[in-house]
Protein backbone atom coordinates (compact mmCIF):
# COMPACT_ATOMS: atom_id res chain seq x y z
CA UNK A 1 0.00 0.00 0.00
CA UNK A 2 1.36 3.10 -0.77
CA UNK A 3 1.05 6.19 1.12
CA UNK A 4 1.89 9.89 0.97
CA UNK A 5 5.11 11.17 1.35
CA UNK A 6 4.30 13.67 3.66
CA UNK A 7 1.59 11.36 5.88
CA UNK A 8 4.73 8.57 5.90
CA UNK A 9 7.17 10.96 7.42
CA UNK A 10 4.34 12.62 9.65
CA UNK A 11 3.39 8.67 10.94
CA UNK A 12 7.21 8.41 11.70
CA UNK A 13 7.09 10.75 14.30
CA UNK A 14 9.97 12.71 12.36
CA UNK A 15 8.05 15.59 11.74
CA UNK A 16 4.57 17.32 11.19
CA UNK A 17 2.34 17.00 8.15
CA UNK A 18 3.33 20.43 7.45
CA UNK A 19 7.00 20.46 8.63
CA UNK A 20 7.36 17.39 6.40
CA UNK A 21 5.76 19.42 3.33
CA UNK A 22 8.31 22.27 4.29
CA UNK A 23 11.31 19.71 4.04
CA UNK A 24 10.31 18.21 1.32
CA UNK A 25 9.89 21.81 -0.45
CA UNK A 26 13.42 22.48 0.36
CA UNK A 27 14.92 19.61 -1.05
CA UNK A 28 15.64 17.92 2.11
CA UNK A 29 13.62 15.08 1.61
CA UNK A 30 15.04 11.77 -0.38
CA UNK A 31 13.52 8.44 -1.80
CA UNK A 32 15.43 5.78 -2.20
CA UNK A 33 18.97 8.16 -2.90
CA UNK A 34 16.52 10.16 -5.05
CA UNK A 35 15.95 13.79 -4.09
CA UNK A 36 12.40 15.15 -4.20
CA UNK A 37 10.62 18.74 -4.35
CA UNK A 38 7.14 17.59 -4.44
CA UNK A 39 4.77 16.61 -1.91
CA UNK A 40 2.98 14.54 -4.36
CA UNK A 41 4.99 11.69 -4.08
CA UNK A 42 3.86 8.07 -2.55
CA UNK A 43 5.66 5.47 -0.47
CA UNK A 44 5.54 1.67 0.60
CA UNK A 45 7.46 -0.10 3.11
CA UNK A 46 10.01 -0.96 0.96
CA UNK A 47 11.22 2.42 0.04
CA UNK A 48 13.95 4.18 1.83
CA UNK A 49 13.45 7.82 2.83
CA UNK A 50 15.59 9.97 4.43
CA UNK A 51 15.99 13.71 5.58
CA UNK A 52 18.65 15.30 5.43
CA UNK A 53 20.30 11.82 4.90
CA UNK A 54 19.20 10.54 7.75
CA UNK A 55 17.13 7.59 7.27
CA UNK A 56 13.47 7.87 8.44
CA UNK A 57 12.06 4.49 10.19
CA UNK A 58 8.63 4.04 9.89
CA UNK A 59 6.76 3.35 12.95
CA UNK A 60 4.28 0.15 12.94
CA UNK A 61 2.92 0.70 16.28
CA UNK A 62 0.93 3.47 17.70
CA UNK A 63 2.86 4.87 20.89
CA UNK A 64 1.26 7.08 23.06
CA UNK A 65 3.00 9.05 26.25
CA UNK A 66 1.70 11.31 29.48
CA UNK A 67 4.79 13.80 30.59
CA UNK A 68 4.57 16.38 33.11
CA UNK A 69 5.21 19.64 31.61
CA UNK A 70 7.70 22.03 34.01
CA UNK A 71 6.97 25.48 34.12
CA UNK A 72 8.64 28.19 31.65
CA UNK A 73 9.17 25.24 29.38
CA UNK A 74 7.83 25.88 25.06
CA UNK A 75 5.56 23.23 23.34
CA UNK A 76 7.92 23.22 20.67
CA UNK A 77 11.39 21.60 19.04
CA UNK A 78 13.19 24.69 18.65
CA UNK A 79 12.39 28.05 19.96
CA UNK A 80 13.84 31.08 18.03
CA UNK A 81 14.19 33.11 21.46
CA UNK A 82 16.32 30.37 22.80
CA UNK A 83 13.97 29.14 25.59
CA UNK A 84 14.03 25.93 27.27
CA UNK A 85 11.77 23.27 25.08
CA UNK A 86 10.15 19.88 26.40
CA UNK A 87 12.31 18.11 24.35
CA UNK A 88 15.37 19.84 26.47
CA UNK A 89 13.42 17.74 29.39
CA UNK A 90 13.26 14.27 27.34
CA UNK A 91 16.12 11.44 26.44
CA UNK A 92 16.95 11.02 23.19
CA UNK A 93 14.48 7.83 22.34
CA UNK A 94 12.01 10.25 22.80
CA UNK A 95 12.88 13.18 20.61
CA UNK A 96 10.82 11.99 17.59
CA UNK A 97 7.33 12.16 19.33
CA UNK A 98 4.96 14.63 18.15
CA UNK A 99 2.93 16.39 20.88
CA UNK A 100 -0.08 16.62 20.76
CA UNK A 101 -1.36 20.32 20.83
CA UNK A 102 0.29 22.87 23.57
CA UNK A 103 0.27 23.75 26.77
CA UNK A 104 1.72 27.23 27.05
CA UNK A 105 5.25 28.53 28.37
CA UNK A 106 3.66 29.02 31.89
CA UNK A 107 1.31 26.18 31.20
CA UNK A 108 1.90 22.94 33.32
CA UNK A 109 0.84 19.34 33.93
CA UNK A 110 -0.48 16.34 31.75
CA UNK A 111 0.95 16.37 27.83
CA UNK A 112 0.82 13.57 25.38
CA UNK A 113 3.10 12.31 23.19
CA UNK A 114 2.99 9.97 20.35
CA UNK A 115 4.47 8.93 17.55
CA UNK A 116 1.34 8.70 15.33
CA UNK A 117 0.76 11.50 13.55
CA UNK A 118 -2.67 10.63 12.79
CA UNK A 119 -3.71 9.73 16.22
CA UNK A 120 -2.05 13.26 17.06
CA UNK A 121 -4.58 15.50 14.54
CA UNK A 122 -7.46 13.37 15.55
CA UNK A 123 -6.74 14.30 19.50
CA UNK A 124 -6.64 17.82 18.77
CA UNK A 125 -9.72 18.33 16.66
CA UNK A 126 -12.39 20.24 18.06
CA UNK A 127 -15.08 18.08 16.99
CA UNK A 128 -13.91 15.25 18.77
CA UNK A 129 -14.96 16.85 21.98
CA UNK A 130 -11.92 15.28 24.35
CA UNK A 131 -12.29 17.02 27.39
CA UNK A 132 -9.19 18.57 29.14
CA UNK A 133 -9.25 19.57 32.84
CA UNK A 134 -7.32 21.85 34.72
CA UNK A 135 -6.50 23.69 37.62
CA UNK A 136 -6.33 26.98 37.73
CA UNK A 137 -5.84 29.04 40.17
CA UNK A 138 -6.99 32.99 39.58
CA UNK A 139 -6.44 36.38 41.22
CA UNK A 140 -9.96 36.36 42.17
CA UNK A 141 -13.18 34.98 42.09
CA UNK A 142 -16.41 36.79 39.90
CA UNK A 143 -19.20 34.50 40.20
CA UNK A 144 -20.48 36.88 37.93
CA UNK A 145 -17.87 36.37 35.23
CA UNK A 146 -17.85 32.42 36.49
CA UNK A 147 -21.60 32.23 35.47
CA UNK A 148 -20.52 33.81 32.21
CA UNK A 149 -17.80 31.68 31.24
CA UNK A 150 -19.96 28.67 32.23
CA UNK A 151 -22.39 29.96 29.65
CA UNK A 152 -20.04 30.00 26.62
CA UNK A 153 -18.61 34.21 25.72
CA UNK A 154 -17.61 35.76 22.71
CA UNK A 155 -14.09 37.49 23.06
CA UNK A 156 -12.72 39.74 20.79
CA UNK A 157 -14.43 37.78 17.94
CA UNK A 158 -14.16 34.43 18.92
CA UNK A 159 -16.23 32.23 20.43
CA UNK A 160 -15.82 29.94 23.30
CA UNK A 161 -18.03 26.94 24.52
CA UNK A 162 -19.34 27.13 27.77
CA UNK A 163 -16.96 25.64 30.01
CA UNK A 164 -17.58 22.95 33.18
CA UNK A 165 -16.01 25.10 36.46
CA UNK A 166 -15.88 23.79 40.01
CA UNK A 167 -14.84 26.03 42.78
CA UNK A 168 -12.50 24.44 45.12
CA UNK A 169 -10.64 26.00 47.59
CA UNK A 170 -7.63 29.10 48.09
CA UNK A 171 -8.94 30.49 44.36
CA UNK A 172 -8.44 27.42 42.91
CA UNK A 173 -10.88 26.18 40.25
CA UNK A 174 -11.45 23.11 38.35
CA UNK A 175 -11.80 23.76 34.53
CA UNK A 176 -13.27 21.17 31.94
CA UNK A 177 -13.19 22.68 28.09
CA UNK A 178 -13.28 19.95 25.17
CA UNK A 179 -12.37 23.05 22.32
CA UNK A 180 -8.86 23.19 23.07
CA UNK A 181 -8.25 26.74 21.22
CA UNK A 182 -5.06 28.31 21.77
CA UNK A 183 -4.87 29.71 25.33
CA UNK A 184 -8.61 29.51 25.85
CA UNK A 185 -9.06 29.21 30.09
CA UNK A 186 -6.79 32.03 30.47
CA UNK A 187 -8.49 34.28 27.51
CA UNK A 188 -12.13 33.39 28.71
CA UNK A 189 -11.80 33.81 32.98
CA UNK A 190 -9.58 37.34 32.39
CA UNK A 191 -12.47 38.25 30.27
CA UNK A 192 -14.75 37.29 33.06
CA UNK A 193 -12.95 39.16 35.78
CA UNK A 194 -10.91 35.87 37.16
CA UNK A 195 -7.56 36.71 35.79
CA UNK A 196 -5.24 33.32 35.84
CA UNK A 197 -2.22 33.12 38.18
CA UNK A 198 -1.56 29.27 37.47
CA UNK A 199 -2.42 26.74 34.98
CA UNK A 200 -1.96 23.22 35.44
CA UNK A 201 -3.27 20.57 33.10
CA UNK A 202 -4.47 17.23 35.10
CA UNK A 203 -6.42 15.04 32.60
CA UNK A 204 -6.84 14.38 28.73
CA UNK A 205 -9.86 12.39 28.02
CA UNK A 206 -9.45 8.92 30.15
CA UNK A 207 -5.77 10.12 30.71
CA UNK A 208 -4.62 11.35 34.08
CA UNK A 209 -1.67 12.75 34.80
CA UNK A 210 -2.01 11.69 38.54
CA UNK A 211 1.49 11.49 40.67
CA UNK A 212 3.85 11.45 37.57
CA UNK A 213 6.78 13.29 39.13
CA UNK A 214 7.48 16.76 36.83
CA UNK A 215 9.60 16.20 33.89
CA UNK A 216 9.08 13.10 33.59
CA UNK A 217 7.40 10.54 31.12
CA UNK A 218 5.37 7.57 30.99
CA UNK A 219 3.78 5.71 28.57
CA UNK A 220 0.32 4.65 28.02
CA UNK A 221 -1.17 1.35 28.13
CA UNK A 222 -2.60 -0.29 24.08
CA UNK A 223 -5.90 -0.70 26.15
CA UNK A 224 -6.18 2.90 26.84
CA UNK A 225 -4.88 3.64 23.38
CA UNK A 226 -7.31 1.50 22.06
CA UNK A 227 -9.97 3.28 24.02
CA UNK A 228 -9.22 6.58 22.67
CA UNK A 229 -9.14 5.43 19.23
CA UNK A 230 -12.61 3.95 19.77
CA UNK A 231 -13.90 7.41 20.97
CA UNK A 232 -12.88 9.23 18.67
Amino acid sequence: MKTRIAKFISDSGAASRRAAEEMILSGRVAINGEKIDSPVNFVSESDIVEIDGKKVIPQNKTKLYMFHKPLNTMTTAHDPMGRKTIYDCLGDEYKNLRYVGRLDYRTTGLLLLTNDGELARLLTLPKSEIPRVYIATVNTVNQDGLNRARRGVTVDGIKYKPMIIKELSNNDLRVTVTEGKKNEIRIVLRACGCPVRKLHRISFGPIELGNLPVGKISEINQKTIDLIRKNL
